[in-house]
């Protein structure tokens, strides 16, 4: 999954629907109290219908193959914590990390945050990624989101990534699903790299690609 570059919103967002779990109203620990915390994504009001009816359709054409996952959020699976070591890109800031085991291949959590279409641009975010190629759609959590936001590229904390970006699909309830970016352990490789998935108290690193990196560089030498 790419990262893109949008414009901060200006309009007042809606949210997604309610979800077929309970949630609870806690926030996870080492939240920040100046970012809101989304249990479910946050809609641009920009959104066209037939934008909308490409997230959210009916649990009848969910797409072969795929599973419609109920999630409970705040992730019990996941901790958000601070970066201690020196030697880590990200030292002083967090990081987002298993609090069990995490199987290969596994759904961990959603990437949630600001829903929106190429009219929204912020070319100074750095937590937007593409949802919907054909409509142009993409989700920005640089001012709310969950804790996804926090997962870290793997470059200079390990030699690999051990868990990727995919379509996935969340059960509303009332016979509707939601298409979401869903993180997820890497699987098994075909020489058996990765067999362990993600152990527990292990980051969960990510690749940011190629591209993220290069417009970040060029936007520092500036």
């Amino acid at each position: 999954m790419q990262t893109n570059r949008k414009r901060a919103p200006s309009k007042t967002p809606r949210t997604g629907g309610a979800g077929s779990m309970k949630q609870s109203q806690q926030l996870p620990k080492n939240w920040p109290t100046h970012i809101p915390y989304l249990r479910l994504p946050s809609y641009s009001k920009v959104l066209t219908y037939e934008a909308m009816s490409v997230l959210v359709l009916a649990k009848a054409d969910l797409p072969s193959g795929e599973e419609a996952r109920q999630v409970v959020a705040p992730y019990s699976n996941v901790k958000i914590t601070p970066i201690g070591d020196e030697r880590h890109p990200a030292h002083g800031q967090y990081g987002l990390f298993a609090s069990q085991s995490l199987q290969p291949g596994a759904f961990i959590l959603s990437y949630l945050g600001y829903v929106h279409d190429h009219s929204e641009t912020d070319d100074n975010s750095d937590y937007d990624l593409s949802l919907d190629r054909d409509h142009g759609l993409s989700v920005d959590a640089s001012r709310s989101g969950n804790e996804a936001r926090f997962i870290n590229d793997y470059r200079g904390v390990s030699s690999a990534p051990n868990a990727e970006f995919k379509d996935t699909y969340i059960d509303l309830g009332n016979g509707k699903i939601e298409k979401r970016v869903g993180i997820f352990v890497l699987r098994v490789g075909k020489s058996g790299k990765n067999s362990r998935g993600i152990p527990k108290g292990q980051e969960i690193l990510v690749s940011y690609g190629k591209g993220f990196w290069n417009e970040r560089t060029a936007t520092q030498e500036m």
